[in-house]
Order: structure tokens, then sequence, then C-alpha cells
């Protein structure tokens, strides 16, 4: 007998405070008014900093002749930014550009500084995180420079590797890197959620600091989500579609290949109900999940059961390409590739990457 279906969208208990499906009642939001205390003591500190910023008293090293295109969001994971940094690290590559893309490499586990290209031999998982494998393997052209220093990261990238250009991954709030562009994901299906600052909504910082973007990525809804406020910059709105399921062994096949089969969906996401939607709109039939925390690196004894489960259920186990880095070889399962189709303002994007 199968599970229930899994709610679609806020799967998880973190997603169904930040992202609430109604209107909170008085009962709800006294339970959660300790992280309202906790949100304001976070937000305060977030708001000093920034202001400390905007009046100069601190400031963004500009690495001279490196053009710096900062793409970041508000929310905290789960808006669609890595495709978008891939997106864009294509598009440079295909114009003729020497780009790198900086990046922290959430979740590694080595503090050494690494770079790389996906031309050559991938660092492991630990040294590297999971989303720069991902970019390297999708864009190989493109140089990954990890480390927590990205002034160092941005002037190696010019004095070592003479690039031109380079995709500050995650890089809005990261304001030590003075940046040409700033570039804002905002995923259109879920907002800003439920407005509030961490730990009691997604928000890294007010939404007063919209303003400081010059562009937003705006990632459309197949239907419609939550109303946005104003956005004062130019915008360019995109489409995240499903291009094709990758097997175990690597064979790529069309999106419609799982529609109607069992599946079990494997993910360490933010937000993995957006993970759910894709597999909805693939049509598939999805008998179980298996969600772990953002980043996760996966057990052998966590697979095992995983494994066994799926098995159970009559189910082949799916994931997504982010995941799919963390999983040791061998592991059965197929993988979602999402591509981005762009609707509307590639004059404005072009204009950003310094394309004319």
């Amino acid at each position: 007998m199968s599970e229930p279906a899994p709610r679609q969208e806020a799967p998880t208990a973190i997603e169904r405070v930040f992202y609430p499906g109604r209107e909170e009642d008085w009962s709800r939001k006294a339970l959660l008014a300790p992280l309202d205390v906790l949100a304001w003591g976070y937000g305060a500190g977030v708001r000093l900093r920034g202001a400390l910023y905007d009046v100069g008293l601190l400031r963004g090293e500009r690495v001279e002749g490196l053009r710096v295109i900062s793409v970041g969001n508000l929310n905290v994971g789960g808006t669609g930014k890595t495709p978008a940094v891939l997106y864009l690290a294509e598009l440079l590559v295909r114009e003729g550009k020497r780009v790198g893309i900086l990046t922290r490499g959430y979740g590694r586990s080595s503090k050494e500084p690494v770079t790389f290209t996906g031309v050559g031999p991938l660092p492991s998982v630990e040294e590297a995180g999971d989303e720069p494998l991902l970019l390297a393997r999708r864009c190989p052209e493109a140089r990954l420079l990890v480390g927590a220093d990205r002034r160092m990261l941005a002037r190696r990238a010019r004095d070592e590797f003479g690039l031109e250009v380079v995709l500050l991954d995650d890089g809005f709030q990261h304001r030590k890197l003075a940046r040409d562009e700033d570039v804002v994901v905002v995923d259109e299906a879920v907002g800003f959620g439920n407005g509030r600052m961490l730990p009691r909504g997604p928000l890294r910082e007010p939404l007063s600091g919209l303003n400081r973007a010059t562009l937003f990525w705006v990632r459309a809804a197949a239907t419609p989500g939550r109303t946005l406020p104003p956005l004062g910059a130019p915008q360019v709105r995109t489409r995240y579609r499903p291009t094709a399921w990758v097997d175990p062994s690597g064979a790529q096949h069309p999106p419609e290949s799982l529609s109607g089969q069992p599946v079990l969906a494997l993910a360490g996401l933010a937000r993995p109900g957006g993970f759910l939607r894709t597999l909805g709109e693939l049509g598939t039939d999805v008998r179980g999940t298996a969600f772990f925390p953002d980043h996760h690196h996966f057990s052998e004894r966590e697979l095992h059961e995983v494994s066994a489960r799926a098995a159970s259920l009559g189910a082949r186990v799916v994931t997504t390409e982010k995941d799919l880095v963390r999983l040791p070889g061998g592991f059965e399962t197929w993988t979602v590739r999402l591509g981005v189709e762009v609707l509307e303002g590639e004059s404005h994007l072009r204009r950003a990457l310094g394309l004319g």
C-alpha cells in the first residue's frame, strides 16, 4: 500500500513556518513568539551593518579591471539561485568571455581555498561543496574559485587567471567585495514568505534591502503565487523547466519518460517543495519522500534505508542535480535536469552582464 501523497507546497516544518498557506491564527503566533524575539535581535544586527555600509563607514573592496556581478537573494535557500548562476555563466562563455564563479562552497568540510574547472579533475564534495561541483560539471569552461575570502578570490581571478568577469554566487549580503551589478533572484511562487526575518521567517535582511538591487531575476510561477512588493529595478522574467531525466548510467531521457511512474523523492534542500512541484509537472506518481537538511551529507545507512523503502513502495529513487554530487557512485537514482528559459527582459540581462 503506497504512502499518502505528500503536501506539495510546504512538506517540511520550516517551510510551513516560513511560507504559511494562510493567515496565522493567534495560537500559532503565540507558539512562535520566541522566534519573533530572536528575529528582532538578528534584524537589529543586520540593519546596523547595512547602515554602516550605506553611509560609507564600511566599504567593499573594488578589484579594478574585473567586472563583478553578484547573484543573490533575500530568502534563505530555495529560490533558484544556482540555475540562474549557471545560465549567466553559460551565456558569458558563449559570448567569448573569460568567466569565473566566486563561491563560499557552503557545506564543505575543508577550509582551504580551491580553484578548478570542469575540464580537469574535480575535487571532492568535502573540498569544494556541492553547488560548485554542479556548476563545474554543467559549465566546464567557467573557473570555480571556492573560499571564504571572496576579495582574495577576486584578485586571484584577475591576476592569476586573467578573467574578465566573475559571478559572485550568493553575494547580495556579502558587501565586502564591491560589485558592478546586484542581481536578486525572486521566486514568484513563494515571494518573500511571511515577510519576517530569520529565524521567524525566511528573510536574511529587511525588504528595504531590495533597493540595492540593479536587476531582478524573477522565476515565474506556473500558477499564481504570493503578491510581490513593487520591484523598482528592471526585471528579467524566467521559467525553469525540466529538460531531461538522467538515469543511473548517465544517459539522458525525455522529460516525460517517468510520467505515471512511481517514485520516491530524495533531497537535501532548504525548500524541497519546489522539487515536489517539478515532479508533479513531470507527471510522476510520488509514493514517498526522503527529505534531509540543506547540503546534507548522506550516510551509507541513510541511503540503504532510502533504497529499501523505495523497493517496498515499488518506486525508483529520484533526486536533484545538486543532491547527485553528494551521492556515492553506484547509488541507483534518476536525476531531473532543469533548464532556464528567458521570457522577458533579455536586453536588461545583457546590459547587466556588460554585453551591450
